[in-house]
């Protein structure tokens, strides 16, 4: 699954920060960064009505009435259920992040991992969106988790590498063959030092 996630502030990818400049343009108003969490507003790429990707703030998690936000939903199953369907076929957007939280039970102790694609200053998740009320709000895809970090959570978020980051946003092109395409030898790189991890 995937709780929290995190949008660094400085020294953060150039392509993430040319996101947060351009929603900031266009919002005339800051747009949070450091940990992102359930219910927060979050920067997020989708389709505008010309169908060009651009940068929109959104909800993070679909809001239900008298139940907890809906922040992932499972990709295997996704397309089958009402509530994630129409995403599925055309409400698809890509989540940027630097990092994503998982925490890791050891003994009686919980280790706050920081995880990303090895190598990368940056990635973006696989999400659907839908506007609840006039107010848009997405949720972000999971799977099972890549054997390297098998150890740490049953579940993770879908990263989509670079080259599948176009498809995913094309409406023309099924959403379990884009994520079936993009799970394919992606490595990941669990941080567990002092600036990215917390002992509870």
């Amino acid at each position: 699954m995937c709780g929290r996630f995190y949008i660094a502030s400085e020294d953060s990818a150039e392509e993430l920060q040319a996101i947060i400049d351009s929603l900031q343009r266009k919002t005339n108003a800051p747009v949070k960064t450091g940990e992102i969490r359930p219910t927060d507003d979050a920067p997020v790429i989708a389709n505008s009505k010309s169908l060009m990707p651009s940068p929109f703030l959104m909800r993070w998690g679909y809001s239900l009435r008298d139940r907890p936000p809906v922040i992932n939903a499972r990709s295997e199953t996704a397309a089958d259920r009402a509530l994630f369907r129409d995403g599925m076929t055309q409400r698809r957007c890509l989540v940027p992040a630097s990092h994503y939280f998982e925490w890791e039970r050891i003994g009686n102790r919980k280790i706050k991992n920081a995880i990303k694609p090895a190598g990368s200053r940056m990635m973006y998740m696989a999400g659907l969106y839908r506007i609840e009320q006039g107010r848009p709000e997405f949720t972000i895809l999971t799977r099972e988790p890549a054997e390297c970090i098998r150890h740490i959570h049953d579940r993770m978020p879908v990263i989509l590498p670079r080259e599948a980051l176009g498809d995913w946003m094309n409406p023309h092109y099924a959403a379990n063959d884009v994520i079936k395409a993009a799970m394919m030898d992606m490595q990941f790189q669990p941080e567990t030092d002092n600036l990215l991890s917390h002992h509870w």
